[in-house]
């Protein structure tokens, strides 16, 4: 077996063991399921980066050029960002909303081809690192936004139905999961602006064309609308809270169409396989 496949291999299975711990967590108040979720996480986002960086030296450039590496990528993002929200809000059960989503997506990434080719020319281009690192952090911090929105949208259920003991005392208060919410749309809607616009100008270089309505160029487009229009309606129609919840989970959805959908069903220059 190759180093790369033991890496991912091992990643895999303590981010199976955190959703699981995540899971447990929810339904039972034990005080040191927070540290177990974030313990597995860190030793399976270690092995992970492990698995990225022998990739990349087995290929001599960034693991991100087929489905299996992006959608392993992807996860990694997520699981980075997932550590700068628990060291800035503490949030104890945050993991058991987030690593579910990045077990699935390693599901995913694990049954598509692993073989490890050369970067095609069209590639060897200082933009490529640049428009994808843009995107995939910016749709990282799209999947929080889901994660979060759907712990709004649990606690919330707890309020109206007045039971206000077990999970809810250890979910964050509405208004934190809502601000939270915000924090990382407004994050993520900047990062894939920008990743548009340099892929507009590396798609010029490449190609000679600024736009060429490519499926992930149009839904692309349709994510960044989806999520303009989320801030629109939160910053002048006042949709906050729960609607604003809503919101996020059908933007995410959005971004897992664009990103596996078209990839596999839709094929055009920008598809990774």
């Amino acid at each position: 077996m190759r180093t790369d496949v033991l890496f991912f291999e091992l990643a895999l299975t303590f981010y199976f063991l955190a959703t699981i711990a995540g899971i447990a967590g929810l339904f039972r108040n034990i005080k040191s399921s927070f540290k177990v979720i974030l313990t597995l996480s860190v030793i399976g986002f270690a092995l992970h980066t492990a698995n990225i960086i022998a990739r990349y030296a087995i290929g001599g450039h960034i693991p991100i050029t087929n489905l299996h590496e992006a959608a392993s990528f992807y996860s990694w993002c997520i699981v980075l960002l997932f550590f700068f929200l628990e060291y800035r809000y503490k949030i104890g059960l945050l993991g058991s909303f987030i690593m579910p989503i990045v077990f699935i997506l390693m599901i995913s990434s694990s049954v598509m081809p692993r073989e490890i080719k050369p970067l095609s020319p069209v590639l060897k281009s200082y933009w490529f690192g640049i428009h994808t690192g843009l995107a995939f952090i910016g749709d990282a911090a799209f999947a929080m936004a889901c994660g979060v929105g759907i712990m709004y949208l649990v606690q919330e259920r707890f309020v109206k139905s007045k039971h206000l003991s077990g999970l809810f005392q250890r979910l964050p208060s509405l208004q934190v999961l809502d601000e939270i919410n915000y924090h990382l749309i407004t994050l993520g809607f900047p990062l894939l602006t920008l990743a548009i616009i340099t892929g507009v100008i590396w798609a010029n270089t490449a190609w000679g064309s600024y736009w060429r309505w490519e499926p992930k160029e149009v839904w692309s487009l349709v994510t960044w609308l989806i999520y303009a229009l989320v801030l629109h309606l939160r910053i002048n129609a006042g949709w906050r809270g729960r609607k604003a919840a809503i919101l996020s989970v059908v933007g995410f959805a959005i971004v897992i169409f664009t990103f596996f959908g078209v990839n596999l069903i839709l094929k055009g220059l920008h598809t990774f396989v």
